[in-house]
């Protein structure tokens, strides 16, 4: 049966990124095919839009690190037809066709069943963006550093992950500091859970190698020179949970954070994430996150919308998260 998908083909000039009809032979291979109906667009999923990106690393492929639907057929014992199911990582629009497609067949290995309370649009809001705040606040803990030991710092405030991350931490009891270049998102950022707004232009500046103790933990998907005045200005015995690049991948540090201050960067992967704590981090999506902040934070687009998506995340131009809506 066919269905429509978009994808990426190699050609002599480069890339050429398109809506194509495919068949279903034309899947990978797996033991569970899955009927998506929701994907979202994250940043990555812009880049790999442009058909300029080198995170592709076969051709052709299905572009979309996200998706959720229902099984339409399994050979897994785990997994049933009918079950709704969730994905994101492993490759997807890297080595394994994705979610911006109107099926897509995986490794039952990979699917997580859609956590109770969640439907499966909530759960693209969420993604690989919300899925990796939630590592990042459970990294944080998992260092044992708590609200009463000072305030947390979210770079990146406006973008999937600060969105998510800021309201997370808020519900838990943080003093949130969100770090953004967009004045006018404040009140946006305020109603998620944010106490102050910081300019990121405060941080974007080479800085010393450290600064005053401002505070407890961190979550950053800036890196660069963000990411070290972010380490530079940690308190003693603090965590930065690393979990982006959207700054670069250089990190123009010294050691002294963390032979001085014992500072702990913590880093965040989302896509071989181990499944015992992928599965802890959806259970705590599903219990911690506030549904009414997440719809707040969420627009939903069609699927014929997703280029367009696609070029407004990586001017900048976007907030929170867009969910595709496939079919």
């Amino acid at each position: 049966m066919a269905f429509r998908a978009i994808r990426a083909d190699k050609t002599d000039a480069g890339q050429d990124v398109r809506f194509v009809t495919m068949e279903e032979q034309e899947l990978m291979e797996g033991d569970v095919t899955v009927r998506v109906t929701h994907s979202a667009v994250n940043y990555k999923d812009g880049l790999a839009l442009s058909g300029k990106s080198v995170i592709i690393r076969r051709f052709p492929m299905v572009l979309g690190i996200d998706l959720a639907g229902f099984v339409e057929s399994s050979n897994n014992p785990n997994f049933a037809p009918g079950e709704e199911v969730i994905l994101d990582g492993y490759g997807l629009s890297e080595t394994h066709f994705g979610g911006y497609a109107e099926k897509a067949r995986v490794k039952g290995d990979w699917l997580v069943k859609l956590p109770k309370g969640l439907s499966r649009a909530e759960a693209m809001a969420i993604g690989t963006a919300g899925f990796t705040a939630m590592l990042s606040v459970l990294a944080i803990e998992k260092a044992g550093v708590a609200p009463a030991h000072g305030p947390v710092l979210v770079t990146g405030a406006a973008g999937g992950v600060g969105s998510t991350a800021i309201s997370l931490l808020a519900t838990k009891g943080w003093k949130v500091i969100a770090s953004t270049g967009r004045s006018n998102q404040a009140d946006y950022l305020k109603n998620l859970g944010a106490s102050e707004i910081l300019d990121r232009a405060t941080l974007s500046a080479p800085g010393k190698p450290l600064g005053k103790e401002q505070w407890a933990a961190a979550v950053d998907s800036v890196g660069s020179t963000t990411l070290a005045n972010v380490l530079a200005q940690t308190r003693y015995g603090g965590v930065v949970a690393a979990c982006g690049l959207a700054g670069g991948m250089d990190l123009p540090t010294t050691v002294a954070p963390f032979i001085l201050r014992g500072v702990t960067l913590a880093g965040i992967d989302s896509v071989q994430c181990p499944m015992g704590r992928r599965l802890e981090a959806w259970r705590r999506l599903s219990s911690d996150l506030d549904r009414t902040k997440l719809a707040a934070l969420t627009q939903t687009i069609p699927f014929g919308e997703t280029f367009e998506a696609g070029q407004r995340i990586l001017k900048g131009e976007t907030r929170g998260r867009i969910v595709v809506a496939i079919g």
